[in-house]
């Protein structure tokens, strides 16, 4: 299972210009799901998520995490971040999991935040949808459940 984290000041993501999900402070996480992934990944993702500490102290140091700032989640699937590259120019997406399964991971995934007491805000799974965010800082950060990153 993969992410991209972004720390945001906002984001919202629409579905046919109908706003499905929108945060004001807090993190974006582009969620991608393997073939091979399970709940063991779901719930590595979620706890490591929940605790980043991405957020600046008093001091100006990155050592809160979206809790201890108030902020909330917004979860979009995207199984693109699955794309393979390494043998031309038009992605492979032979490594993603199959709808269905993909489908029941995410909404554990988001239903794992939740109960870790955090508004979780969603995109639509296997809809076209347009996400806008503003980065803060900028801060991204890649987590990959397989630790491949």
């Amino acid at each position: 299972m993969r992410a991209v984290v972004q720390r945001v000041s906002r984001a919202q993501v629409a579905v046919k210009q109908e706003i499905t999900g929108q945060i004001g402070p807090g993190l974006l996480v582009l969620l991608g799901i393997a073939r091979e992934d399970s709940e063991v990944d779901v719930i590595y993702l979620a706890e490591k998520i929940a605790g980043l500490r991405v957020f600046e102290d008093e001091q100006g140091r990155m050592n809160l995490n979206v809790n201890d700032v108030g902020g909330s989640l917004l979860a979009v699937s995207q199984f693109t971040l699955y794309g393979d590259v390494r043998r031309g120019k038009r992605p492979s997406f032979d490594a993603a999991a199959p709808p269905e399964k993909a489908r029941a991971l995410y909404d554990l995934f988001v239903a794992q935040i939740r109960a870790a007491g955090l508004r979780c805000e969603t995109g639509r799974f296997q809809e076209m949808m347009k996400v806008e965010l503003v980065n803060e800082g900028p801060v991204t950060i890649l987590l990959d459940s397989a630790k491949q990153f």
